[in-house]
């Protein structure tokens, strides 16, 4: 006997499992802070709230910190990315794309792409002038006030294509080297350069001494006492500084 079924039951049941499971979606997108000190912020109802130990950033919410702000946040894949000083970014501003993990609209972000059972794990970061795919690898992207991108590489390989130039033209950036990205250059003109590490790990201490100083006079604006080690593949919080930062070697001029 052929059974009939009830298209107002069916939809009855789609709609209770979609309330159920709703709230677990919505903890999986989420990012998880698990540290948070100094100015950090995410703009809802058209205002900051302040973000603390604990808290979850939602898809599209834009997280900002001020000059003492450091903010580290988790993902369920075991994925991380630690926000540093005087930054703007929006997490997932695709909701469409879990994919797609994060804008840096101005300021420096870390971040640490966990690969899933050894296996590659597809992200995207993007900023003004850049979008930057990796499978699984620990990587910072910096950018400036004229909207020009630096990528440097810890560990692993990303791939790096002109967000307001498309070409065909992708660029490899792998450990130990970075690429600047100007906005009115081609990649086609891009090279990629070594980072000048004895320099750079020389300076690394004073910047972190720097950091850590200004968020110690601020006292424990949002919970704990002193910042964390950092993210998987991180040696120092913050991280050692960029071309162009204070102390740091210079990246090189726009190609012409």
């Amino acid at each position: 006997m052929k059974q009939i079924v009830n298209p107002q039951r069916v939809a009855r049941w789609l709609c209770t499992l979609a309330v159920l499971a709703g709230p677990l979606f919505a903890v999986d997108n989420a990012a998880v802070v698990e540290f948070a000190q100094g100015d950090v912020s995410v703009i809802k109802d058209d205002g900051p709230w302040a973000l603390f130990d604990g808290d979850s950033v939602s898809v599209g919410q834009t997280i900002t910190t001020g000059a003492d702000g450091y903010a580290q946040l988790s993902l369920s894949d075991g994925s991380s990315f630690t926000v540093y000083p005087d930054s703007k970014v929006v997490f997932r501003s695709n909701p469409g794309s879990l994919r797609d993990l994060v804008d840096v609209f101005l300021g420096r972000i870390k971040v640490h792409i966990e690969k899933l059972g050894g296996r590659p794990n597809p992200t995207r970061v993007f900023s003004p002038t850049a979008v930057i795919s990796v499978r699984g690898t620990t990587f910072d992207v910096q950018v400036d006030s004229t909207e020009t991108t630096t990528i440097m590489v810890d560990e692993g390989l990303v791939t790096v294509n002109h967000r307001l130039l498309p070409s065909n033209r992708e660029v490899a950036v792998g450990a130990g080297e970075y690429l600047v990205v100007y906005p009115e250059v081609a990649l086609a003109q891009a090279r990629v350069n070594g980072v000048a590490v004895a320099r750079v790990a020389q300076n690394a201490a004073r910047t972190l001494a720097t950091i850590l100083d200004r968020i110690g006079r601020r006292g424990q604006t949002n919970g704990s006492s002193a910042p964390p080690a950092g993210i998987p593949g991180d040696t120092s919080a913050p991280p050692a500084p960029l071309p162009g930062d204070s102390g740091a070697p210079e990246p090189p001029p726009p190609p012409k």
